[in-house]
């Protein structure tokens, strides 16, 4: 095609996810041409954050009906009725946020903007080849924003092997439930899914190549989540698969057979693999545009958000060391500023970064881990001081009968300000946000303890707990 037939935007904007969050009116003037080869919202709204805490939710209320019995109230679960959930997370919500939010981009209420769904791939400076429908075409902007996302990793043996396999893309909508079912990976999406199918009655078998699970946690965190993980799943740590091959089973489904590395061998009716996230700018023919990548995979930014191609910036997963959908939205406004201020950029802000995992137990962490904190000390001539507190030695927790749960804090000896936050257990992604405003203002946990009250009995006396047994200098 020539570039006389290519048509023109003040801005291209390629993924719907973060890239779609669009401020106004400031873009309302300008020319948009926004690329969507999915369903709209991205990862998150389809088949990532939402919809998965959306059924752990189901998992949590199925576990705490099971588990009722230590507290003198006897119940049981009757069912699980997997259509009805399906239905409440995607045809009720879901699905129709994302059918509305394509909608309206394509509607009269933003007359500035085209839809495009095919997929995107650069054929030169600020020029892509996508289309619309069955319709291939080449169109051209002054600024390019790539907010592609990410994939699954597949290792290279699930695919050689030709079994069957599912990732988080479609393991949400399958037609029933297992009897059992295997994972691969020992990170959170792993266990997040462990934990919602173990809760609703399936025999999970967790594969873990290395000796713990979520090991980007703090330590110790992983290693008691691992322990506890380890009482509802059947966990195999330090092993591989050694071979995959597919059965039939007595009913007529397929069954997966994974021999492993210990010389057993387990079988699932189905077999995720969450082994990680791939970016997906190597989908994108990124070196026809001039855009470089990392040696890991990621399109190459600075931080403003600025590729190695002039007018082309990147956000989100497809560029971001931060695989978070909150670090999205927030390298997505600076980047949207920036677009529109090319003389007053704006940088990211990767300071404390918090994360969580939504499985049993829950983790909330921010800021680094022991191992980085004693690390960094070492290297900037501070120290650091430590307190684990237990859930179970606070009035909530004791009321809980809690033997798990923990909050580890790390501050700097000196200063007072925290370095890290780390929880396991009951409403650990909550917990955490009270560190996470003190690591933003760098305040002296000292005062904080001090000088506000703390809810008695409620959980957040663990922080307080804590930082009272934290020692400074």
């Amino acid at each position: 095609m020539s570039s006389d037939t290519a048509r023109h935007y003040d801005l291209i904007i390629i993924g719907t996810g973060s890239g779609n969050s669009i401020p106004s009116p400031a873009f309302d003037d300008v020319s948009i041409a926004l690329v969507e080869e999915g369903r709209f919202g991205g990862t998150c709204l389809n088949v990532g954050c939402i919809p998965t805490k959306m059924y752990v939710l189901a998992a949590d209320a199925a576990r705490n009906v099971s588990e009722a019995a230590r507290l003198g109230v006897h119940a049981h679960v009757d069912s699980v009725d997997w259509d009805s959930i399906k239905e409440r997370v995607f045809a009720k919500r879901i699905d129709a946020i994302a059918d509305g939010g394509e909608a309206y981009r394509r509607g009269p209420e933003t007359p500035n903007i085209d839809v495009y769904d095919r997929h995107a791939v650069f054929v030169g400076p600020r020029r892509i080849r996508t289309g619309q429908g069955d319709e291939e075409m080449e169109i051209t902007a002054d600024q390019i924003i790539v907010a592609a996302g990410s994939r699954t990793k597949i290792p290279g043996f699930v695919t050689e092997s030709g079994v069957g396999y599912r990732t988080n893309k479609d393991i949400m909508r399958i037609d029933r439930l297992p009897e059992e079912m295997i994972i691969l990976g020992g990170g959170f999406i792993a266990t997040e899914f462990a934990h919602v199918f173990s809760s609703l009655g399936v025999k999970v078998h967790v594969i873990v190549r290395s000796g713990a699970m979520n090991r980007e946690s703090d330590a110790e965190v992983s290693k008691r989540f691992t322990e506890v993980a380890s009482r509802d799943w059947d966990v195999r740590l330090n092993t591989t698969i050694e071979s995959l091959r597919e059965e039939r089973a007595a009913d007529g489904s397929t069954v997966v057979v994974a021999e492993l590395s210990d010389g057993t061998e387990v079988r699932g009716g189905e077999f995720l693999v969450a082994t990680g996230r791939t970016p997906n700018g190597d989908l994108m023919e990124l070196a026809a545009g001039g855009v470089d990548m990392t040696d890991d995979g990621r399109i190459a930014v600075d931080e403003h958000g600025r590729t190695s191609a002039e007018g082309v910036w990147a956000l989100g997963d497809v560029s971001s060391p931060h695989q978070l959908k909150h670090i999205a939205n927030h390298e997505a406004k600076v980047v949207f500023h920036n677009v529109l201020n090319p003389g007053n950029l704006r940088s990211f802000d990767h300071r404390h970064i918090p994360s969580a995992v939504f499985s049993h137990p829950q983790i909330g962490q921010v800021g680094m881990t022991e191992d980085e904190a004693r690390e960094w000390a070492a290297a900037n001539g501070t120290d650091v001081t430590v307190k684990v507190q237990n859930y179970g030695d606070v009035a909530y927790g004791w009321a809980l009968e809690d033997r798990d749960g923990f909050a580890k804090l790390i501050a700097d000896k000196k200063t007072g300000r925290l370095v890290g936050a780390h929880f396991i257990g009951e409403q650990a992604a909550t917990l955490v946000q009270q560190c996470i405003q003190m690591m933003a203002f760098e305040q002296d946990v000292r005062e904080v303890v001090e000088k506000q009250h703390w809810i008695h009995p409620a959980l957040p006396e663990v922080i307080e707990n804590a930082i009272l047994g934290l020692e400074f200098d």
